[in-house]
């Protein structure tokens, strides 16, 4: 066990019907206007954005709505909500939504404060204040809700990066897991292969660290693996969706790689550059490179995946384990090679050199060259 420090500001209010209580929260938080951040329909289909409303109204609170999140939130939406943010003179963030919605209420709620652009608090300077984040949970995938980062698309320029800093952490979010009812089957799907995605590329990068850690991974894989097998058969299985809605939030609020060092997110690097570049769902790039780069990288660090195999699926070989979890994602219907999502081969290189300058950004770009890169993306052929 290394040395660490662990601290996480976020409340999570947790269970059926609690987005009720967000008007008392706001209020509580000593909010009176705030800007109500949300996608581009199923908010208001489903009839949650009225419900909302009628919380805030109960509670005096006012609120400027700002809709039209698009899935992989870009940055010329962003700066608009930071316009209006600051026009509209708002106290707080609430998105109400799922990682793309919490993703962009961040960003705003950072420019809403800031004199500068936006964008450069993704390539390289840290925000030190933000105004109050507030969440309710829509889909549960990315761990936005108790975590302080936030991921960006640069449409302009396909770059796509993340901002961390601790004025980001929510301060208040509602998980209620039958607002994940009616997420789209394809969508349900990629937001299992996220939450595993958030645990794994510790559980194989890292230095070192306890077992205690590792067994941890090991369990939010399987509560992922076995809730979401439910689920995709029974969209209102509440049980199912509470067990997947928490481990998915527990898969990236810190808690899994304290006590651990030098851990990267290789896979998390080239995925963005897929998902700016073509504009494709998340989860279903990271189906598409993680079993790539499982065979790419098992070649020199062995030892990990053998474990992987044999305490997931029950499995021996590392040979066996990426084919059990690569059958895992063709039982979802996740895209498994770059020909699946309409990506062409001739792409490599371009696709790699993108991911390189993420890589540099994120201290990596000595271990994975655009050749390294440009051959795991080579077995996603």
């Amino acid at each position: 066990m290394f040395d660490f420090e662990f601290h996480n500001p976020t409340r999570v209010i947790f269970g059926r019907g609690k987005e009720s209580v967000i008007g008392a929260e706001l209020r509580q938080g000593g909010a009176s206007k705030v800007l109500l951040v949300y996608g581009s329909g199923s908010t208001k289909r489903t009839g949650l954005l009225d419900r909302v409303l009628g919380y805030l109204s109960e509670n005096s609170i006012q609120a400027v709505q700002f809709g039209g999140v698009v899935s992989n939130p870009v940055l010329s939406h962003a700066r608009r909500g930071v316009e209006i943010a600051k026009n509209e003179k708002v106290d707080a963030v609430l998105a109400v939504g799922g990682g793309s919605v919490l993703d962009e209420g961040k960003a705003i709620a950072v420019g809403a404060l800031a004199s500068d652009d936006i964008w450069g608090y993704y390539t390289g300077k840290v925000p030190e204040a933000a105004l109050p984040i507030y969440a309710i949970l829509t889909l549960a995938a990315t761990g936005s809700e108790m975590n302080g980062t936030s991921v960006m698309t640069n449409e302009e320029t396909k770059q796509k990066y993340p901002m961390k800093s601790s004025a980001i952490y929510p301060t208040v979010s509602i998980l209620n897991p039958e607002l994940t009812y009616t997420v789209p089957p394809d969508y349900s799907a990629y937001a299992a292969v996220d939450a595993v995605a958030h645990v794994i590329e510790g559980y194989f990068t890292k230095d070192g660290g306890p077992v205690l850690q590792d067994r941890f991974v090991e369990s939010i894989i399987k509560a992922v693996m076995e809730t979401s097998r439910i689920f995709m058969e029974e969209p209102d299985n509440y049980d199912a969706r509470a067990e997947f809605m928490w481990a998915a939030t527990l898969a990236l609020n810190g808690l899994t790689l304290t006590g651990v060092k030098g851990f990267s997110f290789p896979n998390h690097m080239i995925e963005h550059s897929l998902s700016a570049i073509y504009n494709i769902a998340h989860g279903a790039g990271l189906s598409i490179v993680i079993p790539a780069w499982m065979k790419w990288y098992s070649r020199s660090h062995p030892r990990q995946f053998e474990r992987f195999s044999q305490e997931i699926f029950g499995v021996s070989g590392v040979g066996a384990g990426i084919e059990a979890l690569e059958s895992w994602y063709r039982g979802l219907h996740a895209p498994v090679r770059l020909g699946d999502a309409d990506i062409p081969a001739a792409d490599i290189d371009m696709i790699a050199a993108n991911a390189h300058d993420t890589g540099v950004r994120w201290g990596i770009g000595d271990e994975y060259p655009v050749s390294a890169i440009a051959e795991i993306l080579s077995l996603a052929t």
